[in-house]
């Protein structure tokens, strides 16, 4: 067994709590993972991982060993791309997680655009709008948008986009058009649970920030359920622009209140601090960085 082998699949162990899981990190059965943690620990003649059936630990051996480990494999990757710099390739897999309709609108395409630089990488891209676990789940990047819950991931702005509020024009012709944020208190209002306060919002009226509760029956954990729902006319809902703009072109739904400024809201990527960014994933935030804002102001159609 190579020494590096064995140290990437200890250090994929640790991050990922399981044998398994480090195995769909490496792209390698949980048996070769095992095995090579076993080789490894004979090596160095100590255990390094305390194994049940239900769960793995590190020994105080193995916690000595640890940072050692992750300092050898950031100095073999910061090897490796040194000696890849001159032809600018980058190799392996980049696995990257997004909210579904972000992904589904703009991370597909930008990955496309991305792989077709670098025909050596992979990249497998998960959507999801459940804030995943990057050290136990094997993400090397997360896509979020909105205020981010504090953590020790490090952050980095990849785009903006803002947020309106709208409605049918079915809706409004029932209920009437909220003419100030605190009309919003009389309406049915479909919230988002992605948002950091779904039941809350914040506008900006003659200069003075407004606090206002959105009063509603349905909260609902995705961008394009919230659309959907708005669409067939059962209330009102601030969104991220680049969910409904297209709507919103079309007539589908109208923007309300657009004299009285809602939050911006980032667009962020999230990677875990590590002494040596690998060099395909301070890559791909360059790319997005170029790339995302140009998406947003001409949004794709989308079924309706």
């Amino acid at each position: 067994m190579d020494r590096i082998d064995g140290l990437r699949a200890f250090v994929a162990v640790v991050d990922s709590g399981s044998f398994t899981r480090a195995g769909q990190r490496l792209g390698i059965s949980n048996k070769l993972v095992s095995k090579y943690v076993a080789a490894l620990e004979s090596q160095q003649g100590v255990t390094l991982l305390n194994r049940t059936t239900r769960s793995l630990s590190l020994t105080p051996a193995g916690t000595r060993y640890l940072g050692a480990a992750r300092r050898v494999l950031s100095a073999v990757e910061e090897l490796d791309a040194e000696a890849r710099a001159e032809e600018g390739a980058l190799t392996g897999r980049l696995r990257v997680t997004a909210p579904v309709t972000f992904g589904e609108m703009f991370a597909a395409e930008l990955t496309r655009d991305f792989l077709a630089d670098h025909p050596a990488l992979s990249i497998d891209l998960h959507l999801t709008d459940r804030y995943v676990d990057l050290a136990g789940e094997g993400f090397d990047l997360a896509l979020r948008i909105g205020v981010l819950a504090d953590s020790s991931l490090i952050a980095r702005r990849i785009g903006m986009t803002e947020t309106w509020v709208v409605g049918s024009p079915d809706y409004l012709a029932r209920r009437g058009r909220p003419t100030h944020p605190d009309d919003l208190r009389q309406h049915e209002n479909i919230r988002d649970s992605n948002a950091a306060m779904p039941h809350r919002a914040s506008f900006v009226v003659a200069g003075k920030v407004v606090g206002v509760a959105l009063p509603g029956r349905i909260t609902v954990n995705s961008a394009q359920a919230v659309r959907r729902l708005v669409l067939a006319g059962d209330g009102l809902a601030l969104t991220p622009s680049f969910v409904v703009a297209e709507d919103v072109a079309a007539g589908r739904l109208e923007r309300l209140l657009p004299d009285c400024a809602a939050p911006m809201l980032d667009i962020q990527a999230l990677y875990l601090p590590q002494p040596f960014v690998p060099p395909r994933v301070s890559s791909y935030l360059d790319h997005l960085r170029a790339r995302l804002g140009p998406l947003l102001q001409t949004a794709p159609p989308r079924d309706s």
